[in-house]
């Protein structure tokens, strides 16, 4: 009997570290323009991960997350924008419309996936492991409003979550893009 015991209790203790070993990189979602992408394809990268809106006071982050990701592009790291219509539908157009909106309003050539939602019922998986300590092992970070940023390393592993107006070029960010030491 006792051997039983132990055997159950060691598979939960198993399943409890594969839950939380589930990374970034576990996740597919779809392009703004429909296409599936592996989330897999940003192994070896820093990945700043954004829910975006069009119709935010903080809609002119765009410009500065635009400038972050060419700057350091080639330093592996990418930000990857996700639309969202989860607070006041400040984001209610469509993938086409929101496409249209980055390119001719801010230029953008960071990654914009489809139009998701980043709380509540219909919570994309993704937004459940960046913001469910049981998902992702680290830290619970509900999602407060539009650009909130989460920090994602190389190896797919939460880092960190930053408030939405907190400012692409802050010392923290940069920090952690360049390796050095934080400068708060």
């Amino acid at each position: 009997m006792k051997s039983i015991s132990l055997t159950i209790l060691f598979s939960l203790f198993a399943l409890t570290l594969n839950a939380q070993k589930k990374t970034f990189h576990d996740f597919s979602v779809k392009t703004i323009d429909g296409k599936e992408l592996s989330l897999a394809s940003f192994k070896g990268k820093k990945v700043l991960v954004v829910n975006v809106a069009s119709k935010c006071g903080l809609t002119p982050q765009y410009s500065k997350l635009e400038e972050l990701y060419r700057t350091y592009k080639d330093q592996n790291f990418v930000v990857v924008g996700f639309p969202a219509n989860n607070f006041m539908g400040q984001e209610p157009g469509s993938n086409e419309e929101i496409a249209a909106f980055c390119s001719t309003e801010y230029n953008v050539s960071f990654p914009i996936m489809s139009k998701i939602s980043v709380k509540g019922e219909d919570m994309a998986p993704l937004y459940h492991w960046l913001t469910e300590k049981e998902e992702n092992g680290v830290e619970d970070a509900p999602v407060k409003w539009n650009f909130q940023k989460f920090m994602i390393d190389e190896h797919g592993c939460w880092i960190g979550v930053l408030s939405p107006k907190e400012d692409p070029f802050s010392d923290k960010i940069i920090s952690w893009i360049t390796g050095s030491p934080n400068m708060e």
